[in-house]
Formats: C-alpha cells, sequence, structure tokens
C-alpha cells in the first residue's frame, strides 16, 4: 500500500484550485474582455502561471488526469465549489472520466482557440484592452483571435477591420496575422483591414514588417502596404483617410460610385443597391458619418444625378435618372 506521502494523495494548492477554476470559466460560451484581461492579471504570478500550465497539460498531454494526481485533486476541488454553488461547468464536468480524455483533446484545442475571440456585428465598433497594455479596435463586421504565450503575441484577423495599438515588448513581438499577410511589430500603431483576397496595412506610428506574397518589408509610418494577387505591394497613403473610421467617419475622394457604395454598406443592415447605369463616371468626394445611409443618398442624388427608389426589403435603390 502506498504511503501517506505518495503523489496519489497529493493536495491540491490554492493557485491549483483557481487555475482548475479558471479553466472551468474560461470553457464558457460567452467571455467578455473583463474576464480574459482579469484572467491574465492572475496569471502573471508565476506560481498561478505554472498552476495553469499543469491543467492545460491535462488536455493537451493525454491520457489523462491519472498522470498528476495533484491537478486531478484541484480539478476536483473546482467541481465540488461549482456544484455547492448551483453552477454547472462547462468543462469540468467531462474529466470526471478520464477515459474520455482522448475524445476531449480535439475539443480543447477548439475550445483553446476559441476562448478569445472578438467580433463585432455590423454597424458595431468595440474596443478590446489587452492584458499586456495593447488594444485593439475592431470595425464593423470584424473579427479577431487572440493568443498570448511565453514569449509571443498573436491576433489573427479573420474578418473586417482592426486598429492594432501596441504596448512596446522587446521580448515578445507582436504579431498580427490575416489571410497570407503576417504584421509583426514591437511598439506601434497600425490598421489591418481584410477583404476578399485583399489585405491591407496602414502604419499609423512606430515600424512593422509587413510579409506576404512570397516577400517582406518594413514599412514606415504613413505607408500602406497591400498583399493580395499580386503580391505585396506598398505605397503612400492619407493616413487620416484610412483611418477615419475609427472615428465614426468614412472619407472619399475620388472614390467610384460602386466602391463608395460599398464602403457604406460595409455599415448597413439595410444596403443601398447601384443600378450598373448609375455606375458609370460618377466618383464621390466629401465625408460621411459610419452608418448614416440618408446623408450619403441625398449627396449621391444632389451631386451625381441618381435617383434614390426605396426597395420593399428597406433597401435604397441608385438609378441613373434624375427625373
Amino acid at each position: 500500500m502506498a504511503g501517506p506521502n505518495t503523489r496519489t494523495q497529493a493536495r491540491a494548492s490554492a493557485a491549483d484550485i483557481e487555475a482548475a477554476e479558471w479553466h472551468a470559466r474560461l470553457g464558457g460560451r460567452r467571455l467578455d474582455a473583463a474576464t480574459i484581461e482579469s484572467f491574465f492579471a492572475w496569471r502573471q504570478s508565476p506560481v498561478n502561471a505554472e498552476a495553469y500550465r499543469r491543467v492545460e497539460a491535462v488536455w493537451t498531454e493525454s491520457p489523462g488526469l491519472g498522470s498528476d494526481p495533484q491537478v486531478a485533486a484541484a480539478l476536483q476541488e473546482a467541481l465540488s465549489r461549482s456544484a455547492r454553488r448551483g453552477k454547472r461547468p462547462r468543462l469540468l464536468w467531462g474529466l470526471a472520466a478520464v477515459g474520455a480524455a482522448a475524445a476531449l483533446a480535439g475539443g480543447f484545442n477548439f475550445w483553446l482557440q476559441a476562448r478569445t475571440v472578438f467580433s463585432t456585428g455590423v454597424g458595431e465598433a468595440r474596443l478590446i484592452r489587452l492584458a499586456d497594455g495593447s488594444s485593439v479596435r475592431l470595425d464593423t463586421a470584424s473579427k479577431v483571435r487572440v493568443r498570448f504565450d511565453g514569449d509571443r503575441r498573436l491576433v489573427e484577423l479573420s474578418e473586417g477591420q482592426a486598429l492594432f495599438t501596441v504596448a512596446h515588448d522587446a521580448g515578445r513581438p507582436f504579431v498580427v496575422t490575416a489571410g497570407d499577410a503576417r504584421v509583426t511589430a514591437l511598439g506601434t500603431v497600425f490598421d489591418v483591414r481584410r477583404d476578399a483576397g485583399d489585405v491591407r496595412v496602414t502604419l499609423v506610428s512606430g515600424l512593422v514588417e509587413v510579409s506576404g506574397g512570397g516577400s517582406a518589408q518594413r514599412m514606415a509610418a504613413g505607408r500602406q502596404a497591400r498583399v493580395g494577387a499580386d503580391g505585396l505591394v506598398t505605397a503612400a497613403v492619407d493616413v487620416g483617410a484610412e483611418t477615419g473610421w475609427t472615428e465614426g467617419r468614412v472619407v472619399f475622394r475620388d472614390t467610384p460610385l460602386p466602391a463608395a457604395v460599398a464602403e457604406v454598406n460595409r455599415y448597413l443592415s439595410d444596403k443601398i443597391l447601384l443600378d450598373p447605369a448609375a455606375a458609370d463616371g460618377r466618383a464621390v468626394n466629401g465625408v460621411f458619418r459610419t452608418g448614416d445611409r440618408e446623408a450619403f443618398v441625398a449627396a449621391a442624388a444632389q451631386a451625381l444625378g441618381v435617383r434614390p427608389v426605396a426597395e420593399p426589403d428597406g433597401s435604397v435603390r441608385l438609378t441613373g435618372a434624375s427625373g
């Protein structure tokens, strides 16, 4: 019989129990920025970070709980606490069955990716403050996935647009990926927009390295990199116009009407439709509030000679005839 000091009788420390509780909490379907920030603040303690590493290892290094009785004790204690509070943990309930560890491993990988996903709906904007002091401002219909580990800060922009304000940390580069584009920074401000088959990176301040299309370039403030079918191309841009969305405005300078309509529609649930005859040879100049369909339609009607027609589904169609 094993003695009282064997690992099979190890008692969970306070950090182990808290780590297990965080693991259960982060496994929930709904997470907000405050929860994520609280977690990273808690994990700044080396003791807490090590405890959480052991909990994660239970998931990633199957066959399961039997490999670390101390972690198993922590998980069981967290389960008991949740039960006493009348809460049913979303992930820990399954950990009691060691035989299911292999099946849970795939689910854990999905959860690990999804637990720090932030998104916005159409017409919505959102500011996310990250645990390292950086921030991400999301534009309409956008989504990012954040992953921080010991020596990297990784963010994936899966759709839409975001402005990144990066806290300087020479030991941990801040890397943003969007499609085939990859942006690496230490401390800077830059905007990334992802459209179908095209990624634009606009540097507001500092320096970044942009790679994609088989090449890489270091870029200075005031320039924009495009990664698409033609590879990586950089050019000088009007940063204020490119990042105007952060102040709730879109800026058009000799913008073809179809492109202007497409931009305005990013912020609208009830879209603007454009007849082909209305698109020919017309360009838009002006500044508009994001989501202000009426102002844009009125300006287009007055300045460009198009006629707005209300559609039954709530959309507005611009036709070429003004009479």
